[in-house]
């Protein structure tokens, strides 16, 4: 089943939604837990107000979220209550870089580190405490801004002195007004997360056409988003789209370093 979070929002989730439910599917089978043992622990760094917390709480897994917003939390309260799911989603204050003041390090099946490393002063130490948070053989799912999209959109908004500067800027900003302060190809994030000691497993373009069709033509058009979202989920795996997709997905495994 794909991430409820319909219909407009699916847009921007699905492909990541699909990936992961799987993974965590594969994880709790892998395990070889009882069926009263079958939640999973889950972290989700800047996990905000629940986008994803939420839906995997209603997989019944428990979730803590660590993210440095009080209001985002709050939001994050209210949302699984609303979900029933209140008893599972645990919030605290905090950041990816101060990881292990709040949480327990490796004590986690999966950690989602979702636009969390464009922000970050380190983006290899961002993930290399995300990776510590997990046990043996765990689960990442980190989600980064794309290069590629990045271009690809300014240049299409006839901004073109932008685009080339989005393209040759170490950070891939585009400007002084640019709200991403980090943006990364494919190589770049792989790079990241195998430095970390995580097997990637598989990477994914994420938004490759969404933020490009016209939203009046998704919302109006008879069947319209279930066709996109179909194509989103296409193209998502080919590497001749990873390049042009607005944000990169990025699935690994915590080597089993215990078996190595």
């Amino acid at each position: 089943m794909s991430d409820p979070m319909r219909p407009r929002a699916s847009l921007r989730t699905a492909v990541v939604w699909d990936v992961l439910k799987d993974a965590l599917d594969r994880r709790v089978e892998t395990t070889g837990k009882e069926e009263s043992r079958a939640e999973l622990d889950v972290l989700d760094t800047g996990g905000g107000s629940g986008n994803f917390a939420v839906p995997v709480a209603r997989l019944g897994h428990r979730v803590t979220v660590v993210d440095p917003s009080p209001n985002a939390l709050f939001a994050l309260e209210r949302r699984a209550a609303e979900a029933g799911v209140a008893d599972r989603v645990r919030g605290v204050q905090g950041d990816v870089l101060g990881l292990f003041d709040v949480v327990e390090r490796g004590g986690f099946d999966a950690v989602l580190c979702h636009g969390v490393l464009e922000y970050v002063d380190d983006p290899a130490e961002g993930v290399r405490l995300a990776v510590d948070a997990l046990r043996p053989s765990g689960i990442l799912s980190l989600l980064g801004a794309g290069l590629g999209g990045a271009v690809l959109a300014r240049a299409l908004a006839g901004h073109f002195t932008e685009a080339q500067t989005a393209l040759t800027d170490p950070a891939g900003r585009w400007g002084a007004g640019d709200p991403v302060p980090r943006r990364f190809t494919a190589e770049q994030l792989t790079e990241l997360v195998e430095a970390a000691g995580v097997r990637v497993d598989a990477v994914h373009g994420v938004r490759v056409f969404a933020d490009l069709v016209p939203g009046v033509l998704v919302d109006t058009e008879p069947g319209a988003l279930e066709a996109l979202l179909k194509l989103e989920a296409a193209a998502a795996e080919l590497p001749a789209f990873h390049s042009v997709a607005t944000q990169l997905h990025v699935l690994g495994e915590a080597r089993d370093t215990a078996g190595a």
